[in-house]
């Protein structure tokens, strides 16, 4: 079963080897959960608990785990890349969007797996994760977005538990900011991260593009991550364990 929603902004697709009633409340589940994030952690919407943290409505006392777990993440991975990766610039909002897409949706993973269904493909925004295999034998195929041909893949990668996470600019344009200029990072066209979960993935990936030709080799060192990186000069770096179709 296949499902297809727009939520936080994004496409979201879940598909499901498997049918039934259960399949069906378990797709509703990982879109409820999905909408109930964005309105909570959204630092577009004036209400969320992140916009009301941000303006000194709620101390840090009275925020919820699920908050103080995803400023948590934002603070390991703003230490872990030496401040390139940040949910807060001088004079700008806090926005936690890099942690929180990929926690959600890995939070959304645990829910299928929950309910016994473990052979499926969540995809939101092109990041993914993924467990069991379509086929036996088949592992789930990734397309990553070339960085310059709208509509067109510059590789596939094979998955069959774990996840997939790319940043770049060509939906969103210059919203990647290194935290330690505060300005837009050079040098990288596309950063992808395959790691075992997407809260692993997607943040990575966001620092290493944040960081510049930097993050190359800096991405590469870190554990239990497997990468492909096509910087300003085209050339392409790849992990050879990459699992490519």
């Amino acid at each position: 079963m296949n499902h297809i929603e727009q939520v936080m902004g994004l496409p979201v697709s879940v598909d499901v080897r498997a049918g039934g009633d259960l399949v069906d409340h378990a797709i509703d589940g990982v879109f409820g959960w999905l909408r109930e994030v964005d309105a909570r952690f959204s630092p577009f919407k004036a209400g969320s608990e992140v916009c009301r943290y941000d303006r000194g409505e709620l101390a840090t006392s009275e925020l919820s785990a699920d908050l103080l777990e995803v400023l948590s993440l934002c603070d390991h991975y703003e230490r872990l890349s030496g401040g390139a990766f940040t949910a807060r610039l001088p004079g700008r909002r806090l926005d936690p969007n890099a942690v929180v897409k990929g926690w959600a949706v890995q939070r959304a993973a645990s829910l299928l797996l929950a309910e016994g269904l473990d052979v499926f493909c969540l995809n939101v925004g092109g990041d993914v994760v993924t467990a069991g295999e379509p086929e036996p034998g088949r592992a789930w195929r990734v397309g990553i977005r070339h960085p310059e041909r709208p509509g067109a893949v510059c590789a596939v990668v094979e998955s069959s538990g774990g996840a997939v996470a790319t940043s770049a600019e060509y939906e969103r344009g210059a919203h990647i900011l290194d935290g330690r200029t505060g300005r837009p990072p050079v040098g990288l066209l596309s950063v992808t991260v395959a790691a075992d979960d997407l809260v692993t993935a997607d943040s990575l990936a966001t620092a290493a593009f944040a960081m510049g030709t930097e993050g190359i080799a800096w991405v590469a060192s870190q554990p239990g991550c497997q990468v492909l990186v096509i910087d300003a000069e085209r050339q392409v770096h790849r992990s050879p364990g990459l699992r490519l179709a």
